[in-house]
């Protein structure tokens, strides 16, 4: 199966059935602590990353931060943005929003603070980020590359990994894993369907949860 057809079915599902499914397989993926800053609901798709640190920039044609990463990405990307240097310069900016709604990028995530929110909300682009600021990256953060391994909360996130964010936290998922992950998460959200049809038909609620949901990630 294609990275496409991967990404269609992620966006089907919500972050707390994902995380099931990492439950019942035994994996780590899920994130906390990153509340939806701009944009409406969940997003999902192939990660692109970007790591964020102090210091000198590695060598080469000076390129602001976060534009390799649009100029990558498309419709079924996610750019996940790491800045935990402890300085709150922003990692993300009003132009580099523009720039990747123009581009049709699905949505950003940032393990740092996120300026220009007021341009992002007025966009209407999907932006989720740890805090907000005003300061400038200019002179505090430089971008350390595009696509090698980052850190979100306590998860490590690889370029090529797929990641679902809505307002109960962004879920990680190798891309080894996907095919697993996506079934197991599917099988969940028909179970937790039927159980909400139960209730639904006038069963209690009880009676619907005290075996089926206690048990469900065992089988």
């Amino acid at each position: 199966m294609n990275p496409s057809d991967y990404v269609r079915r992620l966006r089907r599902l919500d972050a707390c059935a994902v995380s099931d499914a990492l439950d019942k397989l035994g994996l780590r993926g899920t994130a906390t602590g990153l509340p939806q800053r701009s944009g409406k609901g969940r997003i999902a798709g192939q990660v692109i990353t970007v790591k964020l640190g102090t210091g000198e920039p590695p060598p080469g044609p000076p390129k602001h931060l976060g534009c390799t990463a649009i100029e990558m990405a498309g419709p079924d990307h996610v750019i996940v943005v790491e800045q935990r240097t402890g300085i709150a310069a922003g990692c993300w900016g009003g132009l580099l929003t523009l720039g990747a709604k123009v581009r049709g990028v699905a949505g950003v995530i940032a393990d740092g603070p996120l300026r220009d929110v007021d341009e992002a909300v007025a966009y209407e682009f999907p932006i989720f980020s740890r805090s907000l600021t005003a300061l400038t990256a200019r002179g505090r953060v430089v971008e350390k590359g595009t696509n090698v391994p980052v850190r979100i909360g306590e998860i490590a996130v690889d370029g090529g990994d797929y990641v679902l964010c809505d307002g109960s936290g962004a879920i990680f998922i190798a891309a080894a894993d996907i095919e697993r992950v996506l079934q197991a998460a599917e099988t969940i959200v028909a179970k937790e369907a039927a159980m909400a049809r139960a209730i639904l038909g006038g069963t209690a609620i009880g009676q619907v949860m005290a075996g089926n949901y206690e048990h469900m990630l065992e089988n």
